[in-house]
């Protein structure tokens, strides 16, 4: 029989379902919750009368070891208990065993056919729970031919609480009156819970009914209501205070809607222009601070007596045209009404470009690593400086001004005919809650800026085939790696 898919049912249908399936659940619950009171109950009630019993035959074994004319050593328990234990296990009804302290049996209340037999010692591992324990006692729970018995072992003391032997207490759960009484309530149970369900088959229907009628009338004139027509009000005569505010909510909703259509087309205009205004303003915007920090830097460093100065001047130019060249895409990309500056595909050395993006950069604790000083890949050279500037920039804005230990690590390697670039700081970190929407348009967690940085890169580097991940420990750092396709030499 092929599984009902409930979606595809009528409400009426369902609240009809929901009603049985409400009754025959509560009946399940309250039969389970009732078995596994009873185990309690029986769990609990031979507990405490195995420990009543327990108690009763230590209290009566210390009378016998303070009336013995035996003096009260390990090796006299033999003696001592030889024509006492019959009588103790007669007297209290219960089956006693005593052994000595390495767990070899000395006395039993068992049938002398069963003593002449090599009776086992307590295991090992009983000993050592019960000299371990705070009370020096251990129960032993097992099933055997499918009727649990508990096994008491206590310790047995002098008048100087030194140990002389094992006490042990064999002891079978009788369960029978509770199984009975158990049966008995499960019987009514199911009795009164069989009239229920009769009487909750009949109210259903009728209750179902009656809800769905008016809300059929409800869906059919809202499937009729559409964005681009005039839709009607609902002119029904309510049958309950819940229907009558659903209809009152409809009918307002529908002279909202033409008006809501006007303004939605028109907001979807406004948003579209906004959007992209900002977006074009944060890109025209990253490439101001590598091209201010370019110009602070030549004006600290400048010296006329330099014998670099002709090779740095042409690195500073090179470095100031890239970024007025990526501005001026920008640019063209939004006159023409387009996304962001096309990519060019250029086969160039990651390397040397990561190294000269890091010129601008003047803060000591940034380093720079490399195991090769070449790894040919395919990728815009604009692009790939804007995603290194931009991913240091966030590095060095996640360390506080106040931390006293400052680093940011820049290292490329090759793994599995891949470019990994990695940028690691030991910054605030990313709050665990922020992980998700690292990514995202418009998340950000600064004062300033419109958040669209990593998602940019994000799209920059799947464009090229690659990835962009990061790994985040709140309070410890934040490493982000790059990785892209190696061109094969």
């Amino acid at each position: 029989m092929a599984w009902i898919n409930i979606n595809s049912l009528s409400l009426q249908i369902r609240i009809f379902l929901s009603m049985i399936v409400m009754i025959v659940v509560a009946s399940l619950l309250l039969a389970a919750i009732s078995i596994v009171q009873f185990q309690n109950e029986a769990r609990s009630y031979h507990q405490e009368r195995l420990e009543r019993k327990e108690n009763a035959i230590k209290e009566h074994i210390n009378f016998v070891l303070n009336t013995t004319p035996y003096k009260l050593t390990p090796g006299n328990l033999g003696l001592i208990f030889k024509d006492k234990i019959h009588e103790l296990a007669n007297i209290h009804n219960l089956e006693i065993n005593i052994y000595s302290l390495n767990g070899q049996l000395v006395q039993s209340s068992k049938a002398r056919f069963w003593i002449d037999k090599k009776a086992p010692p307590i295991p090992v591992y009983v000993l050592k729970l019960v000299k371990s324990s705070v009370e020096k006692r251990y129960v032993e729970i097992r099933t055997i031919d499918g009727k649990k018995n508990r096994s008491s072992f206590s310790e047995i003391k002098d008048n100087k609480f030194k140990p002389l032997g094992i006490l042990n207490l064999p002891y079978v759960e009788d369960d029978g009156f509770y199984e009975t009484e158990l049966q008995k309530f499960l019987v009514r149970l199911s009795q009164v819970y069989s009239f229920m369900i009769m009487v909750a088959f009949a109210l259903a229907y009728f209750l179902s009914k009656y809800v769905t009628k008016s809300l059929k009338t409800i869906s059919n004139k809202i499937n009729e209501t559409s964005l681009n027509q005039k839709n009607e009000k609902i002119v029904i005569e309510a049958s309950s205070r819940e229907i009558k505010s659903l209809i009152t909510a409809y009918n307002a909703m529908v002279d909202k809607l033409e008006e809501s259509a006007l303004m939605l087309a028109q907001s979807e205009r406004e948003q579209a222009w906004r959007e992209m205004a900002k977006q074009v303003a944060h890109e025209i915007k990253n490439p101001l601070t590598p091209m201010r920090l370019i110009v602070q830097n030549f004006q600290r460093k400048f010296d006329p007596q330099d014998p670099a100065l002709n090779q740095k001047l042409d690195d500073y130019t090179k470095t100031l045209i890239q970024q007025i060249d990526t501005m001026s895409a920008v640019a063209s990309a939004f006159s023409n009404f387009a996304t962001m500056p096309a990519q060019q595909n250029e086969t160039l050395n990651v390397v040397h470009v990561v190294e000269l993006a890091l010129e601008i950069f003047n803060e000591p604790f940034l380093a720079f690593h490399h195991d090769t000083d070449e790894l040919i890949a395919i990728i815009d050279r604009t692009q790939l400086i804007r995603v290194v500037t931009n991913l240091v920039k966030n590095a060095l804005q996640s360390i506080p001004d106040e931390q006293l230990d400052k680093r940011v690590w820049v290292s490329i390697t090759e793994q599995e005919g891949q470019v990994v670039l990695s940028v690691a700081d030991n910054g605030v970190g990313i709050p665990a809650e922020h992980q998700d929407f690292i990514f995202e348009p418009k998340f950000t967690t600064k004062t300033s800026g419109m958040g669209l940085g990593l998602g940019i890169i994000k799209n920059i580097i799947e464009s090229y085939h690659g990835t962009l991940s990061f790994q985040s420990l709140p309070e410890k750092g934040t490493i982000f790696i790059v990785r892209l396709p190696v061109l094969a030499k």
